[in-house]
């Protein structure tokens, strides 16, 4: 079996040198293939996306434990232009694009990985293709665009990039499910166009196992339960918790909060004592 693209091994992530924020995460995405990291608010997702794409450095952060390895280069704690040279790219939960510059000044931005002009003008009317709506648009500034609009500009910013790993922090948040429904879609055509493989963080496990090969579910710094798409939209813990198919374990207004831990106490009471 050939080795994934990306290993993260047992990694911990230490905040102001006294805050642990992730322990002990272990995770693989393969060549080609789109893996999701799911879990609430504050679970440690985007920290272990920032760990993998070297921002960490930014929140005065660090991994003092494990290993991130991609394509056998060790990038841990490596600063963001590196990664990002070695084909790593991040499109980022917040500040996504240039508000001043036009469509097509921030697809020019990047810088590109050993391009020519010519390769730039092919790869800006491929993304073009994948993303039709910024073409209408390349001449509006990105500070106009709706929300969507510029989530597809920052994923095909990243794509100007070439990359071979893109990391998506937040696809879905603030964003009408018509609008999810549709990038979710050219997500999946831009990974078997190009053979990019893709890691996205998502609270939304609905959205993440509609194109997710493989998912990693996470709780409170660490990775709590993981599997195929089928093996966890069958799982009767994300159900009752991530997908709020359960038995009612949440609130009275039947949105269910607790945590995936909160859920296994108290099916472990239920068990004993029921």
């Amino acid at each position: 079996m050939n080795a994934p693209l990306l290993q993260v091994e047992k990694i911990e992530v230490v905040y102001k040198r006294v805050i642990t924020a992730v322990q002990g995460v272990t995770l693989a995405v393969p060549d080609g293939q789109i893996v999701a990291l799911l879990g609430t608010n504050g679970a440690g997702k985007s920290t272990t996306l920032r760990a993998i794409s070297g921002f960490l450095g930014l929140d005065d952060a660090k991994v003092t434990e494990g290993s991130i390895t991609f394509e056998g280069t060790s990038l841990q704690n490596r600063p963001p232009h590196e990664i990002a040279g070695h084909g790593v790219v991040l499109v980022p939960e917040r500040e996504k694009v240039f508000p001043n510059l036009t469509v097509a000044e921030n697809l020019a931005a990047p810088v590109v990985r050993a391009s020519k002009a010519g390769d730039r003008r092919q790869q800006e009317e491929r993304i073009y293709h994948f993303f039709p709506r910024l073409a209408d648009l390349r001449d509006r500034t990105g500070g106009l665009l709706s929300g969507g609009e510029r989530q597809m500009l920052a994923i095909a910013s990243a794509l100007m990039c070439r990359p071979k790993l893109l990391l998506i922090d937040e696809l879905s948040l603030g964003l009408a499910p018509v609008v999810v429904g549709d990038l979710i879609r050219r997500l999946a055509a831009i990974r078997d166009d190009l053979g990019i493989a893709i890691l996205l963080v998502e609270q939304s496990a609905a959205v993440a196992l509609e194109i997710a090969d493989y998912a990693y579910v996470m709780e409170n710094g660490r990775v709590v339960l993981d599997g195929d798409r089928e093996r966890l939209r069958s799982h009767k813990d994300v159900q009752e918790f991530y997908l709020g198919q359960g038995n009612g374990v949440g609130n009275s207004d039947g949105a269910v909060r607790r945590s995936y831990r909160d859920v296994k106490q108290y099916r472990r009471s239920r068990r004993w004592y029921g």
